[in-house]
């Protein structure tokens, strides 16, 4: 019998892997990316004291209409900039989260260097 393999499983060790020789710091702290079916979430997060400084998110109704698509990724991308830029925030070094830098997480990656972040 054939079985199935498990594609978060492999997402997590990937993020494991790419989390090994990536870490934020007080100058250039993470933007971390959380991506599921129906929802994105992404996250400034200071690794040295471990205090998440920015959040943005299409959860609950914070976000108006469908957040599984481009459209609301390229929103959260430039309500994570606008928050971090206000907090004097500008570089962050950008983690995929395990996922391929392809549609909605390269469209967060360009709605926040649009809002003002370098990476």
């Amino acid at each position: 019998m054939v079985s199935k393999k498990n594609r978060n499983k492999a997402r997590i060790k990937r993020h494991i892997r790419v989390r090994s020789k990536i870490s934020g710091t007080t100058a250039r702290p993470r933007l971390a990316v959380y991506r599921s079916n129906a929802n994105i979430s992404a996250q400034i997060i200071d690794d040295t004291t471990g205090v998440t400084l920015v959040s943005a998110s299409t959860y609950g109704s914070s976000y108006e209409g469908n957040g599984g698509n481009k459209v609301a990724a390229r929103a959260v991308g430039k309500t994570i900039a606008e928050k971090a830029v206000a907090q004097g925030i500008t570089e962050v070094v950008f983690d995929r989260g395990g996922y391929l830098y392809h549609g909605r997480v390269s469209e967060l990656a360009e709605g926040a260097r649009e809002g003002g972040l370098k990476f």
